[in-house]
């Protein structure tokens, strides 16, 4: 079993900022990319940020030069650093990360339970 455990989020003032983390724990041979998404209501999940395992980042364009991505490998874990926060970036945050548990077994797509950000004076 893997399981992906979110902490950080909550609430901010428009210009602030914030952090999250995600812990990935269980039957784990190798963790290749991991990332944030993010859903606000009535609208669908999308792509914040991803990180390969080499360090490689990728960000959507509404968040590019506000938010940074990280991960520590030897602790299975990736961060995402929100800042110069807007309200539209309230939603709840996502954890994903691919995992091969094992070298015999595929690569799968894990999520964490996801953690609120909401952005309001």
């Amino acid at each position: 079993q893997v399981q992906l455990v979110e902490s950080g989020g909550g609430l901010a003032q428009p210009g602030g900022s914030l952090g999250v983390s995600c812990v990935v724990s269980g039957s784990i041979f190798s963790i290749n990319a991991m990332g944030w998404y993010r859903q606000a209501p009535g609208k669908e999940r999308e792509l914040v940020a991803v990180i390969t395992y080499g360090g490689r980042t990728s960000y959507a364009d509404s968040v590019k030069g506000r938010f940074a991505i990280s991960r520590d490998n030897a602790k299975n874990t990736v961060y995402l650093q929100m800042n110069s926060l807007k309200p539209e970036d309230t939603a709840v945050y996502y954890c994903n990360a691919k995992v091969q548990a094992s070298r015999l077994q595929y690569i799968v797509d894990y999520w964490g339970q996801g953690t609120q950000v909401t952005v309001s004076s």
